[in-house]
């Protein structure tokens, strides 16, 4: 992954302050809101007087559930899913903009403060007086769901929003009475944050007039936020227009519609002023959606030759007091169902995963959305088998893994991975690894007094899919090309990518094209934004085919400026040629010819249905460790990646190290923690959220053996979420290599200093 860079488009304006993100967004004559959060995680709301709030000067309004409640707005709705267990429909508690009668997480917002300044809005928060009546809180998934325990919603019996299962439980079964060996698993996939550089924030403001509103706002593009906003509100689609120019870090939390955009958008209807908010970081820490926050369990049946025969896997995901949009669906379709064999043949399996309802921050997807969650139970249980049995754990991998030549591959619970080469990613790995001169390098450590370990991870996981996406083409009378498409830009690489794509197609200049991520103002399009690594599988790939219709629209108008039959031309490098002549006709002069005050002849507008293309990897980590301090340090990791055919290969770079960061942050560091009693956040800032630094990955290889996925166009499959998928496994695994000399058998994450230290001491005793 080191062909020549010339840089990106998005770098010269990022870099210099040109960027222009949400809290840059100034409207005239807006007021300032602030929102008061619940200091409690559960309980009912006796009282709530405003009164003080109200009076003090340059206060406009005070918002309480009760105003959310008159507006009558609906829950926003999460995607859809198949029947449960026993035909069980997921429960979606309704979660009002502003809490009523009850509040359910510390952090909800309760009451909102609209006022002529920031200054102003915040004083009068603190004017606010409430009264609470305190309920038990639940703040793991287990006491959720014991008997007895207090209810969340009153409408989710037993807090159970989802029992889902997938798989073959009678031949899971049999498989397992028939096995020679079975490996047990319990792990702990820990909350985390996904920590976006920018807060959340929001500016709305209504025309009274036409009853259209511009809602600026982070988003991963527009498309669901405005299925979102029209859901709720009961209005039509075309009501509203989100502006969302730059977001700083999507990660999978700024795909959602939350409270707070709601109820900025609701005050600036009844004030009828524009409405700001900005989110401070620890607002952001305790009520932007969570990641991971599941328990797993996994048992794995083997035979006597250390085949892998069948899998159990159960997952309980603690949810927190809400269901987001896609926290239900990476939970149990889009990850565990999808990728539920990994790279391995496993004729059996069996899952069933279980969501459940607490009082804690709502969870959704984070970068990896589920996948990471697979790939540590699997590689972890691997392991593990190679250690109770014997079998080398890169021979047992051997035995087990899809070879290439199986491909397309059908899982037994009915995934088909459409291209991959297992086995030539994981040889590719060991080499570049050097994982034969291990040994020698952990003698090496030892002599220093250092404990090292290597640990190896495979995956292989969904990407692409979900519905469908347009893009439209236009020709500007100047010439230049707009690109339109409702992806949602947070560092992608869009504006520089996108272009090119259609301009090796057309045979124009790149650099004459300009890309309109979710504008507002441009063609109405069908589609959704940018998450599960599907950018450039699907907008990607529609811009492809939308450059491919616009050069055969071509054929016909150069066959007339030409007076020849569209069958006797060929089209290259943007030109139309008489075949055996030297008669020719550029695509940029077509469109000039026909440039004026109606759509250019070679405008374009395409839908592309998305299919799912699954990308695959290999990854070693080695760590060292001082026993006597219980510090990690990573010192080398190598990845070997099937990203499908790369279209830019340092965007890419880029796209598996930010992947590989927010893993090892899990793995290392990061953890949402809450107190058992009180349900209180108490990593609330970055004093208490420890995440990675630059200086944490600093000897890493990168790999690229593609195959190209027959699933789309471009032969693509996704990026952006393998470094999360396969950081977290292989590290996981290099820790409890090095470990393991020592007697400790299971560590939880995060490996932090402390937790080593105490495993180390306690196998000592």
């Amino acid at each position: 992954m080191s062909a020549p860079f010339k840089g990106r488009r998005e770098d010269r304006r990022l870099l210099t302050g040109q960027g222009r993100y949400t809290a840059d967004w100034d409207l005239p004559g807006q007021a300032h809101a602030a929102f008061l959060r619940s200091d409690r995680a559960h309980a009912r709301i006796l009282s709530l007087d405003t009164s003080a709030a109200q009076a003090l000067p340059g206060v406009i309004r005070v918002l309480t559930g009760a105003d959310a409640a008159s507006a009558a707005w609906r829950t926003p709705p999460p995607m859809m899913l198949p029947p449960g267990v026993g035909g069980m429909i997921l429960k979606v508690p309704e979660r009002p903009c502003l809490a009523h009668e009850r509040v359910r997480f510390a952090g909800e917002p309760v009451a909102m403060v609209v006022a002529e300044t920031e200054d102003a809005a915040l004083e009068a928060v603190e004017a606010i007086e409430i009264e609470y009546d305190e309920l038990p809180v639940l703040v793991t998934a287990e006491a959720a769901i014991a008997p007895g325990a207090v209810l969340v919603h009153a409408d989710v019996p037993g807090n159970l929003a989802f029992d889902f299962d997938f798989g073959d439980k009678a031949a899971t079964e049999a498989a397992f009475a028939k096995a020679a060996r079975v490996i047990k698993l319990s792990l702990e996939a820990q909350r985390i944050s996904g920590v976006p550089m920018e807060p959340k924030a929001c500016l709305a403001a209504w025309d009274k007039a036409t009853n259209t509103c511009d809602v600026y706002m982070q988003t991963q593009g527009m498309g669901d936020i405005l299925t979102g906003l029209a859901h709720v509100t009961g209005l039509p689609r075309e009501t509203f227009r989100v502006h969302a120019r730059d977001v700083g870090g999507g990660y999978g939390v700024r795909n959602e519609l939350y409270p707070e955009n709601v109820a900025v958008v609701l005050a600036a209807h009844l004030v009828g002023r524009p409405v700001k908010w900005v989110g401070t970081r620890s607002e952001t820490q305790v009520s932007d959606h969570h990641g991971r926050s599941a328990h797993l369990n996994g048992e794995l049946a083997l035979d006597a030759q250390g085949h892998f025969i069948g899998l159990k896997a159960e997952w309980l995901v603690d949810m927190g007091a809400y269901t987001s949009n896609a926290g239900p669906l990476i939970n149990t379709v889009a990850a565990p169902r999808a990728m539920a064999t990994n790279v391995y043949r496993v004729p059996a399996i069996y899952g069933r995963n279980r969501l459940v309802l607490t009082n804690k921050t709502p969870a959704a997807p984070y970068r990896g959305a589920g996948r990471p969650n697979v790939a540590y139970l699997w590689e972890r249980l691997v392991d593990e088998a190679a250690r109770v049995t014997g079998i080398d754990r890169i021979e047992i991998r051997r035995r087990n893994l899809i070879g290439k030549d199986e491909f397309p591959y059908k899982t037994p619970t009915g995934s088909v991975y459409d291209s991959g080469d297992p086995k030539g990613l994981l040889e590719a790995v060991l080499e570049a690894s050097d994982w034969t001169g291990f040994a020698a390098r952990r003698t090496e450590a030892e002599a220093r007094g250092r404990m090292r370990g290597i640990g190896l991870a495979l995956f292989i996981e969904p990407s692409g899919s979900v519905g469908s996406e347009e893009i439209a083409i236009t020709f500007s009378s100047d010439g230049a090309l707009q690109l339109y498409s409702l992806a949602g830009p947070s560092g992608q690489g869009y504006e520089t990518v996108y272009p090119e794509i259609v301009a090796k197609v057309l045979g124009l200049d790149a650099d004459k094209m300009k890309l309109h991520s979710s504008d507002p103002f441009g063609p109405a399009l069908a589609g959704t934004g940018s998450f599960g690594s599907r950018s450039l599988i699907s907008h990607g790939s529609a811009l492809y085919n939308g450059a491919l219709e616009v050069v055969s629209k071509g054929y016909e108008l150069a066959a007339q400026h030409l007076e020849v039959s569209a069958k006797d031309l060929d089209f290259a490098n943007g030109r139309y040629v008489v075949k055996g002549t030297d008669l020719s006709v550029g695509l940029a002069e077509l469109a000039a010819r026909h440039k004026g005050a109606g759509p250019n002849p070679l405008d374009t507008t395409t839908k592309l249905s998305v299919s799912m293309a699954f990308p695959s990897g290999a990854h070693v980590a080695e760590v060292e460790i001082d026993p006597g301090t219980g510090k990690l340090e990573i010192v080398r990791y190598t990845a070997v990646d099937d990203c499908g055919v790369i279209y830019n290969h340092k965007i890419v770079e880029g796209q598996m190290l930010g992947g590989l960061m927010q893993g090892i942050g899990q793995v290392l560091a990061e953890h949402c923690i809450y107190d058992p009693d009180s349900g209180q956040l108490l990593a609330g800032s970055f004093m208490d959220y420890a995440m990675p630094r630059a200086e944490t990955l600093v000897n890493v290889t990168l790999l690229d053996r593609p195959v190209p996925s027959p699933a789309n166009p471009l032969g693509a499959k996704g990026a952006g979420e393998a470094g999360a998928t396969g950081s977290v496994p292989a590290l996981a695994n290099a820790v409890h290599d090095a470990l393991a000399a020592a007697g400790v058998r299971h560590l939880e994450m995060p490996y932090t200093p402390q937790r080593i230290w105490s495993a180390l001491s306690a196998a000592r005793k």
